[in-house]
Parts: C-alpha cells; sequence; structure tokens
C-alpha cells in the first residue's frame, strides 16, 4: 500500500539539485569526430520531478543560478517550460575563474560503440548550495511538500549540499514530508571523504521513507553487503538482489520502499530493462524485457520519477513498478535526459507493449 502522504501541500514533489547543460553531438556520434552539438538543460534531480511535472503534479526544484548567466537564463526558461516552479540564490559569477553552471559533454553511443560521458563541473555553482540561503519553514511548513526527494550526488558534491541535504532530510520529517532517497553513488565525489560522507549518507537513510539503488550504491554508500555471487544472466540474479535488499531493510527499518533497477546491455541501442520494488514485505518485479534505447542517459531517473508519481497518485504496489520502468523505458526513447510523457496512456502503452500508432 502507498504510504500515507501529507494533505492540502501546494507541493506533491520537492528536489535540491545543481542544474547544468549538457552538449550532445546529433545522431548519436561520438564527441571528438563532432563539430556541432545541442545544448539542454539537465541534472538528475530535475530529470525525476520532470515526470510528475509533465504529468500535472505541482513540483518545485531549489538549486543557485549564476547571476546575470545567459545559460542560467537558458535553464530558467527550460525549468518553466517543464512546468517545474524553481527558487535559488543568484551567486555572483566573480570574473572569467567563477563560478558557473556545470557541463555534461556526452554522446548516445550507437551500435557497438557505447556512450561515453565527460563531467566538466569545475567551478560549479551547485556546490554552493547551502541552507542558510533558502526558507525551508516557509517552504516546508507553510507550503507544505508531500515527497522530498534527495540524490546521492547532491549530498555529496560538496560540504555545503551534504549539510544542506541532511538539513531537508530532518526539517522534511519534522513537517510531515514523506523522504526518497536515491544513493547515486559517485567515486570521484567520495574520494578523501569517506568517513564525512558515510556519516551524511547513513542519516539521510535513516530519515528515508524510499531508498533507491543499485548492487553498488548499497555497498559503497551504505556499507550494505551485496549479493551472492552466481547467476550469468541478470534475470538469474533477481533473488541475489532481494536478498541485499533483506539486508538493507533490516539496518533502515524506516523505510517501506526499496527500489532498484536491473539492466544487461545487449548494444548501444538495445538493452534488456528491469526492476525490483520492495514495499513492505511485498515483492514486486519487472524481469528483464528488451527496449530499444536512443539515448540511454536519464532512464534510472525517469525509473525514480514514475515510481515517485505513482506513489503521490495512491495507486496499488504493483503498479508503482510498472509505471517507473515504462517511465524509465519511455526516457531512452528521447533525446532529452528527462521524460516528457504527452499522458499516463502513453506511459502504460509501453508497459502493455503497444507500440501501434494512435490516431
Amino acid at each position: 500500500m502507498a504510504p500515507e502522504l501529507k494533505k492540502e501541500c501546494k507541493y506533491a514533489l520537492l528536489v535540491p539539485t545543481s542544474m547544468g547543460i549538457r552538449l550532445t553531438p546529433p545522431d548519436g556520434q561520438p564527441v571528438h569526430a563532432s563539430d556541432t552539438f545541442i545544448m539542454r538543460a539537465t541534472s538528475a534531480e530535475s530529470n525525476v520531478a520532470s515526470v510528475s511535472s509533465y504529468l500535472g503534479l505541482p513540483v518545485k526544484v531549489l538549486t543557485t543560478f549564476v547571476k546575470g548567466s545567459p545559460v542560467a537564463q537558458f535553464i530558467k526558461s527550460n525549468l518553466a517550460s517543464r512546468h517545474i516552479d524553481f527558487e535559488g540564490p543568484e551567486v555572483e559569477k566573480g570574473g572569467p575563474w567563477g563560478y558557473r553552471h556545470q557541463i555534461n559533454i556526452a554522446d548516445s553511443g550507437a551500435g557497438s560503440r557505447g556512450p561515453r560521458v565527460d563531467n566538466d563541473r569545475a567551478g560549479e555553482v551547485g556546490r554552493t548550495l547551502n541552507v542558510a540561503d533558502f526558507d525551508l519553514k516557509r517552504i516546508l511548513g507553510e507550503e507544505g511538500v508531500q515527497i522530498i526527494h534527495l540524490s546521492g550526488l547532491i549530498a555529496a558534491l560538496s560540504p555545503e549540499t551534504g549539510k544542506f541535504c541532511l538539513e531537508l532530510a530532518r526539517m522534511g520529517k519534522k513537517y510531515g514530508s514523506r523522504i526518497s532517497f536515491d544513493l547515486n553513488y559517485r567515486a570521484t565525489f567520495w574520494k578523501n571523504r569517506e568517513i564525512e560522507l558515510s556519516k551524511i549518507f547513513d542519516e539521510i537513510a535513516g530519515l528515508a521513507d524510499i531508498l533507491v539503488g543499485n548492487e553498488e550504491d548499497f555497498q559503497l554508500c551504505l556499507g550494505i553487503k551485496g549479493p551472492e555471487a552466481g547467476g550469468s544472466e541478470l534475470a538469474e540474479k533477481i533473488e541475489n538482489f532481494k536478498g541485499m535488499i533483506d539486508r538493507v531493510k533490516i539496518s533502515y527499518p524506516k523505510a517501506s520502499i526499496f527500489a532498484t533497477t536491473l539492466r544487461q546491455v545487449i548494444s548501444s541501442n538495445t538493452h534488456l530493462w528491469g526492476a525490483i520494488v520492495a514495499e513492505n514485505e511485498n515483492w514486486h518485479v519487472v524481469e528483464p524485457r528488451e527496449i530499444t534505447v536512443l539515448d540511454r542517459i536519464g532512464g534510472g531517473d525517469a525509473f525514480v520519477g514514475g515510481l515517485l508519481y505513482a506513489i503521490l497518485k495512491g495507486w496499488a504496489a504493483e503498479k508503482w513498478l510498472q509505471f517507473g520502468w515504462a517511465s524509465g523505458a519511455l526516457a531512452t526513447t528521447l533525446l532529452t535526459d528527462y521524460c516528457q510523457p504527452a499522458d499516463e496512456e502513453q506511459i502504460w502503452s509501453i508497459w502493455q507493449g503497444n507500440a501501434r500508432v494512435k490516431r
């Protein structure tokens, strides 16, 4: 059953994030062989929020912007086009070596050539995300939020962002919001900060109602023993994933929903895509099914976005997983990193395997 959500809230979903841009060569070409690029606004957390925002739920992003930057204006216009409210301070650029929005340079891959991603985060303004810059009492207590979605990418971005995510989780619980936490481990973020970040992630996970992550995330962020070895095929490993999530449930008993995706890459354009959700004592599994992939980036975010949307709608737990799986599959057919569903029916058609023309 769906967790009880706070009533009479202005926002269904709130996400803190560091907004940036993605530069992508057209037609699946590699970066090093390209001289033309498409620029899009992006962040993992706003990708999650987009499923709900496109389907009509009120969503808000908390972030930081570079004052007077044309890229900041581009990002604001993009968020508005996605029906996402946003709030955050304007930070002075500080000259040519000052702050800017992160740049993600990534191609989509094609066939036997896998995609490659280069993250340029020097001077990233999102690293300044600070609890002192937001009136959390107003946002959480007066306006109200049903679910706060936190990402390990933001929690590990800087000492300031870690404190911000932790305080957001603490205050969210105080004001009755549900907490969703996608662990999103990144080795480069954790280097030489293991003790600091382990404490932050442990406390956030202890406050979370919903925990999302793959086997590496749970092991490296929370110190949970991973799946037992065995099973050459992805579908054969499902029972091992279940065992790992059972161990997570023991360590973090306040959480009632746990989720992970399953992916096997056949080629850049063909994946086997599955997912697992544990809801209290009930298991829901989508065994890996073949999907066609135009661009894989954002598929995992859309899975989480679809899962949270289904929870916010109060659907049965089995439908959370189905809608999340299909939202992720939809995102991989789009050139944006974020899912842009036309309506719920479009996502359910993907789940049903119905790709017939709709007139």
